[in-house]
């Protein structure tokens, strides 16, 4: 089992084996609400997320990893936003990686049913989100919210092919060195911008920092390899660095379920992109 985050309010938490609603109340409790934000009108329908959890596991859909936002207002924290993580028995697996169904929800108002395509890699425990593979599916809170959830995520799994034939053509790409280091200082500006004289605001001292594998299967010059080696380092943390008063720090996991998610959507973008320009499949754009 993993933990992420540093406290119960921001932390994720995947297991090995489908999470029961004890393990899910104590990571993510907003999962359990039992009914709305006090700020949500009469038009608002509310349909608890566990209902629609409950109507999944149902279908062969089972939770692995939940996660929820961290709130400072105690009064919404029960009611925020969280994740999802399922896997279903249906979905191409490989030896490599699980595909999963990315079910995202709050009830406060701040986010709609939101269905993703996902892979999680049991070699180093951290969980991708596709970009472009497959559109997000939303499901709004009203009509029939169940069904409509659904059926979403059994069209997820159904795309969930053509992310897995991506990622095939990933590992096919070979990047030279300063291909790789491209990769990593464009996905380090993602991460963390740009000072106001053009350089890299990062925590980091290098770079190459994040083209540093946690083992020796990822030490490999393909697309695949490297995208998931800086992924790894940017969206778990724990590289070395110092702040910006100079005292020695660590960087943070991107712990947060809307800054998780949009930086794995970019990353998968980035990726996407070195891809098309190796394999000529790169269309500029016309003046």
């Amino acid at each position: 089992m993993y933990r992420y985050g540093r406290s119960s309010n921001q932390a994720g938490f995947r297991s090995s084996t489908p999470l029961t609603n004890d393990e899910i109340a104590r990571y993510a409790p907003s999962v359990l609400a039992s009914d709305a934000h006090e700020s949500r009108g009469d038009r608002y329908a509310f349909i608890p997320t566990i209902h629609v959890l409950d109507r999944l596991r149902r279908e062969g859909f089972q939770p692995f990893e939940v996660r929820q936002t961290n709130c400072r207002d105690d009064g919404k924290r029960a009611f925020t936003k969280h994740m999802v993580r399922l896997r279903h028995p249906d979905a191409p697996a490989t030896a490599g990686e699980a595909p999963e169904v990315i079910l995202i929800n709050s009830h406060d108002g701040t986010s709609s049913y939101q269905l993703l395509s996902g892979f999680f890699r049991f070699v180093c425990s951290n969980g991708l989100i596709a970009g472009d593979v497959c559109e997000d599916i939303r499901v709004r809170h009203s009509g029939n919210v169940v069904d409509d959830v659904l059926e979403g995520c059994i069209k997820v799994v159904d795309n969930l092919t053509h992310a897995q034939d991506r990622i095939d053509m990933y590992r096919g790409v070979t990047l030279s060195d300063p291909e790789r280091y491209l990769l990593a200082e464009s996905a380090a500006e993602l991460r963390w911008g740009r000072d106001d004289q053009g350089d890299l605001a990062m925590p980091i001292h290098s770079v190459q920092h994040l083209l540093t594998p946690h083992r020796s299967a990822d030490a490999r010059s393909d697309l695949w390899s490297t995208f998931n080696v800086v992924q790894e380092n940017l969206v778990k943390g724990g590289l070395p660095g110092r702040s910006a008063n100079g005292r020695r720090t660590r960087t943070r996991e991107v712990g947060g379920v809307t800054q998780n998610v949009a930086l794995n959507r970019a990353l998968w973008t980035l990726a996407d992109g070195m891809a098309k320009l190796k394999t000529g499949g790169f269309e500029p754009a016309h003046a």
